[in-house]
C-alpha cells in the first residue's frame, strides 16, 4: 500500500465523520491526533522514540480493545492527560514538553463511539511503516492537498509541492553541523526533507561522531510557526522524524514578523515559502521594529527577515510571488538592499499552477550572505544574477497534469554547475526553439548593471517568447491594420444586411400561408 493508498483510504472515513458533524478540516485534525498515539506505540514496538513514551493509559493499547461509551470517554480523558499532564484527579502523570505542546488544547468533536472504532480499525489496518517515506508528513501533506481540491478552501496556497521542495534542498546542498531554519515553518516539510538530505549523505548519521549527532536531533533544525494546530501537526512530524529540537521542540510558536523571529539566532541555511498576502493586523500583524524598511507586505517583511539573519557565507532559498520581484517604493528598496547585503546568483521563475491558490505566479530566489568571493562582503556582493525560465511555454499544471521532480531536472542541471564556470546558450535540453526566438535559452544571466539601470531594480525579467503571443513586427502598419479593420466590418455589415432581408421575406412568406 502506498501513500496515496493510505490518503485515499483514510479520506473515504470523512463521508462516516461527516454524519458525525465533522467538517473536512476539522477531520484532518482529529485523524492526527489520533494517528500520533498510533505511530508512537508503533515506534515504541520497534525499540524507537524511547525519550518521548506516552503516560500510562494515554496509549494506543489502552483504546484499541474498548467499544461503546467507555471507548470515547477514555479517549476524552487521554486526551485532556496529554494536554495537562495530569489526571482527573489532578495528579501529575507526564511532564514531557513536547508532548504536553503536542496536545494543547486538543480535544475531540466525536460524539457518536462507534466513529472513534471505525478510525481506530482503520489505522490498524494499514501497514504505515511500510508505505510511507515521510511519516506523518507525506500522510498529512496527502491529506491538505485532498482538502484543497475537494473543499476549494484556500488551505491549499500554503502547500508547497514536495517536488519543489525537494528540489530546492539539493540546490541548497545542507551539510551536518549546519544551522538550518524555516520561518515560516507549517507542517515542518522543508526541515524534514533538509534532515533527510544530510541522513542520506551520512548513511543515516552512522558517519557523525555522537557529539554531531546530538546536535543533528537537538540543535540544527529551528523553525516558527503562528498557527497552533499546524504547528502541533510540526511537532509531531518533527520527533516522528527523530528531530527533537530544544525544550519548545523543533518548530516553535510565534510571529516571525515579530519578536520571536528578532529573538532567532543566525543561520546557515534558511528555506522558506513565507504566506501569501498583506498583512491585516491582529496576530499575524508585522511587529518587527528592527527591520529596516516597513512594509504591510508579507512577503517583502519575510525576505528581509531571512537575508538579515543569515550567517557570513549562509545561504538561502526562499519562495515569493512575482509582486515582490517588481512592486516598486518600498519593495525596490529591499531588492536593492538584497542584492547589495547578497549575492542574488540565481532565480527560478516557477510554472502557473504548482500551488493551489489560483492564478498565483510564484519564484524562487537563491542568495548567499556576501560575495562570491568573500562571504564577509557586506555592500555590492551581487555582480551576475541568473535566471531559469521554467513558466514560458510550460503545460498548465493541475490536477491532470500533476508537477513532478522531472520538470525541475534541467534547472538542477545548470544551476549545479559552479557559478565561475556557467555559460549561456549552450545547454540544448533546456532551450526552446518555437516561434523562432532570437535567444532560445531558458537560462540567461543578467548584471547587476543591466538589473539597475535597465531594469530599475526590478527582477521581473522573462525573455523566452511565449508560444501563444503574436509579435508587433508581424502585425503591419497601422494603415494596413485598419484597412484590414474596414474590410472586416463591411463583410460583417453585409451579412448582417443579407439576415435581415432573409427574415422579412420569411416573414411575407408566412403571412400570405
Amino acid at each position: 500500500m502506498n501513500n496515496n493508498d493510505i490518503v485515499q483510504k483514510l479520506w473515504n472515513l470523512c463521508d462516516v465523520l461527516r454524519d458525525d458533524g465533522i467538517n473536512y478540516s476539522d477531520y484532518v485534525t482529529e485523524l492526527v491526533l489520533l494517528l500520533f498515539i498510533k505511530m508512537v506505540h508503533e515506534n515504541s514496538e520497534a525499540g524507537l522514540l524511547n525519550k518521548h513514551t506516552l503516560p500510562t493509559g494515554c496509549c494506543w493499547t489502552d483504546l484499541s480493545d474498548k467499544d461503546g461509551l467507555n471507548l470515547l470517554d477514555d479517549y476524552k480523558r487521554m486526551l485532556l492527560t496529554l494536554s495537562t499532564g495530569k489526571d482527573s484527579d489532578g495528579n501529575t502523570l507526564h511532564a514531557d514538553p513536547l508532548i504536553l505542546a503536542i496536545y494543547a488544547d486538543a480535544q475531540t468533536r466525536l460524539r457518536e463511539p462507534r466513529h472513534l472504532k471505525q478510525l481506530i480499525k482503520s489505522l490498524d489496518s494499514i501497514d504505515w511503516f511500510s508505505a510511507q517515506k515521510d511519516g506523518l508528513g507525506d500522510l498529512y501533506e496527502g491529506l491538505l492537498e485532498k482538502n484543497a481540491n475537494e473543499t476549494k478552501s484556500g488551505a491549499g496556497q500554503y502547500f508547497t509541492p514536495r517536488a519543489l521542495i525537494d528540489s530546492m534542498v539539493r540546490a541548497i546542498n545542507p551539510q551536518a553541523g549546519e544551522v538550518i531554519q524555516d520561518p515560516a515553518a507549517g507542517t515542518a516539510g522543508f526541515l524534514i526533507a533538509a534532515d533527510s538530505y544530510i541522513k542520506a549523505q551520512t548513511d543515516d548519521h552512522f558517519d557523525l561522531d555522537a557529539k554531531q549527532v546530538e546536535f543533528q536531533k537537538n540543535n540544527a533544525f529551528v523553525g516558527v510557526e503562528l498557527v497552533p494546530s499546524t504547528r502541533r501537526l510540526a511537532l509531531m512530524n518533527c520527533l516522528l522524524h527523530g528531530m527533537e529540537g530544544d525544550e519548545e521542540g523543533v518548530v516553535h510558536l510565534g510571529n516571525a514578523l515579530g519578536q520571536v523571529g528578532a529573538a532567532l539566532p543566525k543561520a546557515d541555511i534558511i528555506l522558506a515559502n513565507p504566506p501569501f498576502g498583506t498583512s491585516k493586523g491582529g496576530d499575524a500583524s508585522i511587529t518587527r521594529d528592527d527591520l529596516t524598511y516597513p512594509t504591510s507586505n508579507k512577503q517583502l517583511a519575510f525576505l528581509q527577515h531571512i537575508y538579515r539573519n543569515l550567517k557570513a557565507g549562509g545561504r538561502a532559498a526562499v519562495v515569493l510571488p512575482d509582486n515582490v520581484l517588481f512592486e516598486a517604493g518600498v519593495g525596490t528598496d529591499i531588492r536593492r538592499d538584497l542584492m547589495n547585503k547578497c549575492n542574488l546568483h540565481t532565480i527560478l521563475r516557477l510554472p502557473t499552477g504548482i500551488f493551489y491558490a489560483a492564478g498565483v505566479k510564484t519564484n524562487v530566489l537563491f542568495f548567499t550572505k556576501g560575495s562570491e568571493a568573500d562571504k564577509h562582503q557586506e555592500e555590492n556582493c551581487t555582480a551576475n544574477t541568473w535566471v531559469y525560465d521554467l513558466r514560458t511555454n510550460m503545460p498548465s499544471f493541475g490536477k491532470r497534469t500533476p508537477f513532478g521532480s522531472q520538470h525541475l531536472t534541467p534547472f538542477e542541471a545548470v544551476y549545479n554547475i559552479v557559478l565561475a564556470e556557467r555559460k549561456e546558450g549552450e545547454w540544448s535540453f533546456v532551450s526552446d526553439t518555437q516561434n523562432g526566438n532570437k535567444d532560445t535559452s531558458r537560462w540567461k544571466c543578467f548584471s547587476r548593471k543591466y538589473i539597475s539601470e535597465t531594469k530599475g531594480d526590478s527582477l521581473d525579467i522573462s525573455w523566452v517568447k511565449d508560444a501563444d503571443s503574436v509579435d508587433a513586427a508581424d502585425l503591419g502598419t497601422p494603415e494596413e491594420l485598419a484597412g484590414e479593420a474596414m474590410t472586416e466590418l463591411k463583410g460583417a455589415l453585409a451579412d448582417l444586411e443579407a439576415l435581415v432581408k432573409s427574415l422579412g421575406s420569411e416573414k411575407k412568406s408566412g403571412v400570405k400561408g
